[in-house]
């Protein structure tokens, strides 16, 4: 890839592929659906490129799979001359046509998309067969052929397009899925029930001022951000991570206003929106191969997290403490949040996600192995919100409890987790913060399986 090609190789390729054709359609004798790429210049494969094919190929198969349209084979090529995939499909020509003519119209990088739809006699089905107009040019949108052939654009302007539109459409379509899936994981950690002292769907837990809707409004309302912060970490992963980090920080004041306005005042996510907001910008910068590996995304959290922990609470006196985190590093020497963040998030890492992974190894679903993990996590980081609705000593006793029940069952029944919940509701204790810290797992686990 990325290696410029010549006239004869080509011409080679654009032979073998006719011939390709010619023995598939003999074989299947039904209609072809042939993908490959409109791309200007001596390079015809990339990083990049190869990333688009895979987008045009998403969005046929899903659109043939929408309408229950049958494919009796498939194949690919992948080579220096250029991406090619076919499809043999069952189905009225027509039909697949005014398909691909749909993604190559509508789609933000459609125009680079060629998907050629051939009769089982061979014969191609022309766009004006639908009444469509000719496809347009990438630059000034006039006719492309015409443009093509009086060659109005020079290669260079055609290639700097295609690349813009390749990256646009390409950083769009993965910021939505990470703020998918970041929303998913705080709906995911709200319904996970029953969890001591938390909002779940059985109840307010220790909350007299929240219920599950005020989450799902809450969740609902930061999926911007999510997206945002994404599309952050890929425009400034060229930067250190400290200046993705010193970028966000602001946009996450916004959500702060959002989440608010969106719960009439009530704090729900402030945490997540802090850790949830680094692990989306994390995933930004990283190549999207790299997802699906828990320890690169936390090492990029960490990385990006440098020093936190010292800038935020550098000249911070007994006088001017106000927060309870403040207070507490001033007392304690506890980091809260940051320090895990700073870390790398070891309570997720070598706790909280391992404990959710061998939770569904056993057959548990997710709900119940997502309750251990919460056990689990309350028990690996030293949650600041317990220690706010009680005292230290009370969230160290809690913490060595659970310890307790969790050597003898790390995944307790519901009865033992409802006689739980009533016992923070009593304590008034809500592991806020491990409640974060599941809604990260639980946003691991589906880049892990989903990406």
């Amino acid at each position: 890839m990325n290696r410029p090609i010549t006239l004869p190789e080509m011409l080679d390729a654009r032979e073998r592929r006719a011939l390709r054709q010619k023995q598939l359609l003999a074989r299947y004798s039904m209609p072809m659906v042939c993908f490959t790429m409109n791309i200007a210049g001596p390079v015809k494969n990339s990083r990049l490129i190869r990333k688009g094919f895979e987008a045009g190929k998403l969005y046929l198969s899903e659109r043939l799979d929408s309408l229950h349209i049958f494919c009796a084979h498939y194949e690919e090529i992948n080579e220096a001359t250029g991406n090619e995939a076919c499809w043999l499909i069952d189905a009225d020509p027509l039909l697949i046509k005014k398909i691909t003519c749909d993604i190559e119209d509508g789609s933000g990088i459609g125009r680079l998309f060629d998907m050629d739809v051939l009769r089982p006699d061979g014969t191609k089905i022309d766009r004006a067969e639908l009444g469509l107009p000719p496809r347009l040019c990438l630059i000034c949108g006039g006719p492309a052929r015409e443009c093509a052939r009086s060659r109005t654009h020079s290669a260079e302007q055609l290639q700097a397009r295609t690349k813009e539109l390749l990256t646009q459409a390409l950083e769009e379509e993965d910021s939505i899925l990470v703020a998918r899936l970041a929303s998913q994981a705080l709906l995911y950690e709200v319904c996970t029930t029953p969890k001591p002292g938390l909002v779940d769907r059985e109840g307010n837990g220790s909350h007299k001022d929240m219920d599950i809707f005020t989450f799902m409004n809450s969740a609902s309302a930061l999926w911007p951000y999510f997206q945002a912060c994404s599309r952050i970490g890929m425009q400034t992963a060229r930067l250190s991570p400290e200046k993705t980090f010193q970028q966000i920080r602001f946009r996450g004041q916004r959500a702060e206003a959002d989440m608010l306005a969106a719960t009439r005042g009530i704090n729900t996510h402030k945490g997540a929106i802090f850790s949830l907001g680094i692990l989306c910008s994390a995933l930004g910068r990283l190549p999207k191969e790299l997802w699906k590996m828990p320890d690169a995304v936390l090492k990029e959290c960490a990385a990006m997290t440098a020093g936190l922990v010292a800038a935020d609470f550098a000249g911070l006196t007994r006088e001017n403490a106000v927060t309870t985190g403040q207070k507490l590093y001033l007392q304690h020497r506890i980091t809260g949040v940051r320090g895990q963040m700073e870390a790398g998030l070891p309570a997720v890492r070598d706790v909280g996600l391992p404990a959710l992974k061998e939770g569904l190894a056993r057959g548990l679903d997710l709900n119940r192995a997502g309750c251990g993990a919460l056990l689990a996590l309350i028990t690996a980081a030293v949650d600041t919100n317990l220690i706010a609705r009680s005292s230290l000593a009370t969230q160290q006793e809690t913490v060595s409890q659970l310890k307790e029940l969790l050597l003898h069952d790390p995944y307790p029944d519901l009865s033992t987790l409802r006689h739980l919940n009533s016992r923070f509701i009593e304590k008034n204790l809500s592991p806020g913060g491990s409640a974060d810290l599941l809604a990260i797992c639980y946003l691991l686990y589906f880049l892990e399986n989903e990406v």
